[in-house]
């Protein structure tokens, strides 16, 4: 390992590279911009950013989905929204966690893998988590086309009869979001920030249109609540523990990725309460509007309408309806690009930094997620809660405990952020660009929630698979880890790289 003399700075607790660094850097095939850590100028969003952020991503359709997807389960209304409460109390603990180091050293989510799975390791768990996310594109893609032809449908019978209609939709409100996705993350911020008022008024508008059907019918909000549950006696667990990993599998993607994120955030103040304000109290009030809405169907029409874009369908007031399916629209874009687009296009440029730029990878992505075909991961709620969510899960959890593990617990937050970026001579490079022990903690936790999947005794493993393998990567992680040294860095080596500079 070279000898390296203040390759970065430190100011309040927060690191950049120095500028002579990043010079050394150019040119190095593990280097570009997209993936170099954010300078402190570039840092800025704050805690109303960060919380808008989430209120943009969690008032969408698959939130929505997901309280009346657990009522279609079996479940009660207040049972599936404890579901949905719950399972983002959860989320939200490896969420913040691993917030710290995106904030703390301004560095994307595959360049955070690098630390423990070494340099060329990183694309495993970066592309692992990219399939995923460019899964949820296609699916929001698809909701957010099919809000579009639910516009035009209602403003042309002759669209509303085309059967081509779908798919021109689809394809346009893809390529929208592409184009969003691809201007970068200062559009991002714009988008959001404007956003989230505007979907909190719309979702309002919906609940109250939602009443005045039921009331229309002689009936009010007790009977719209009268929702019991509908699950076989004695299956409480067998239905509430499967809806919520499902729940927690929800942003499973986005407690490994969200140093994509947190780099932006102006202090860890900032991040932390953008996301503790923003992220429960968000997903658990959207989703009562889709038990409360759900339940309205089923007063109203005489049946549990719980897809949004069937709702919408239900409006018979044209500028209502119209405005109901633009809302749609909104609230897919906004979750549906910060969620879906940024890690995915990050980790394919992290396979090739010299060659694929973030943009490239948005256009890769935005392929992948129509190849993925969505609309079949929507056929029903079976296949989106089950199928889906409660299977991609399995293979997040230890990913988020490995982190967590390797940040907090073996390398107690000390980063040498200039060995990111450089090969052989990196002390993260460990044997060939790999971390075999990264690699096995990931294998191993996964063993017992995939064995759930297949052999019915075990199954109480796979129903809780995200926390199962949580909680074994926590564990296994740092006792393979536990003479592994060259990796670490030393209070003196720390002493030698960083600039401690004083702020105004």
């Amino acid at each position: 390992m070279a000898d390296k003399v203040k390759t970065q700075r430190e100011v309040n607790g927060l690191f950049e590279l120095t500028e002579s660094a990043r010079e050394k850097l150019l040119g190095n095939k593990y280097y570009n911009d997209d993936l170099a850590p954010t300078k402190l100028s570039e840092r800025t969003w704050g805690t109303y950013h960060i919380a808008s952020l989430w209120v943009g991503m969690s008032i969408c359709l698959p939130t929505y989905m997901m309280a009346s997807g657990g009522m279609a389960a079996g479940l009660s209304w207040w049972q599936s929204l404890l579901n949905v409460l719950l399972g983002n109390l959860i989320v939200l603990i490896p969420m913040q966690l691993n917030s710290h180091a995106g904030t703390k050293y301004g560095i994307p989510y595959p360049v955070f893998a690098r630390l423990s799975f070494g340099i060329k390791g990183s694309h495993l768990a970066a592309i692992a988590r990219s399939i995923i996310a460019a899964g949820w594109f296609g699916i929001q893609t698809w909701i957010g086309g099919s809000s579009i032809n639910g516009v035009l449908s209602i403003l042309s019978s002759s669209w509303a009869n085309w059967a081509g209609g779908i798919w021109v939709s689809f394809f346009a409100f893809w390529a929208v979001s592409v184009w969003v996705a691809y201007k970068g993350s200062e559009a991002i911020k714009f988008m959001e920030s404007w956003g989230a008022p505007i979907l909190g008024i719309l979702s309002l508008a919906l609940m109250i249109w939602a009443y005045a059907q039921v009331k229309a019918v002689g009936k009010g909000v007790i009977d719209i609540l009268n929702m019991p549950a509908t699950y076989a006696p004695g299956n409480f667990w067998k239905v509430f523990l499967p809806v919520l990993t499902a729940n927690i599998g929800f942003w499973a993607t986005m407690a490994l990725n969200i140093p994509d994120f947190s780099r932006f955030a102006k202090t860890q103040r900032n991040q932390f309460m953008g996301q503790l304000l923003g992220l429960p109290a968000s997903m658990t009030a959207f989703s009562f509007v889709g038990v409360f809405v759900t339940g309205a169907t089923n007063v109203a029409f005489g049946e549990m309408l719980w897809d949004p874009v069937a709702v919408v369908g239900k409006i018979d007031s044209p500028i209502a309806g119209l405005l109901g399916a633009l809302g749609i629209a909104i609230a897919t874009m906004t979750t549906n690009i910060a969620a879906n687009v940024v890690a995915p296009a990050n980790g394919i440029s992290n396979l090739n930094p010299q060659k694929i730029s973030y943009r490239h990878g948005v256009i890769i992505t935005g392929i992948a997620g129509i190849v993925i075909m969505p609309w079949k991961l929507l056929s029903s709620a079976e296949a989106y809660l089950f199928d889906w969510l409660g299977t991609y899960s399995i293979f997040l959890g230890p990913l988020a405990g490995l982190y967590i593990a390797d940040y907090y617990i073996y390398r107690r937050k000390v980063i040498d952020l200039d060995d990111l970026f450089r090969g052989e001579q990196s002390r993260y490079w460990y044997g060939g660009g790999f971390n075999s022990k990264a690699i096995y903690t990931w294998i191993i936790s996964g063993i017992l929630p995939l064995l759930g999947k297949i052999i019915p005794s075990l199954s109480w493993f796979a129903d809780n698979g995200w926390m199962v393998g949580f909680i074994i990567a926590l564990i296994v992680y740092p006792l393979l880890m536990k003479n592994e040294t060259a990796s670490l860095v030393t209070p003196e080596e720390e002493e030698k790289i960083t600039e401690k500079v004083l702020a105004n």
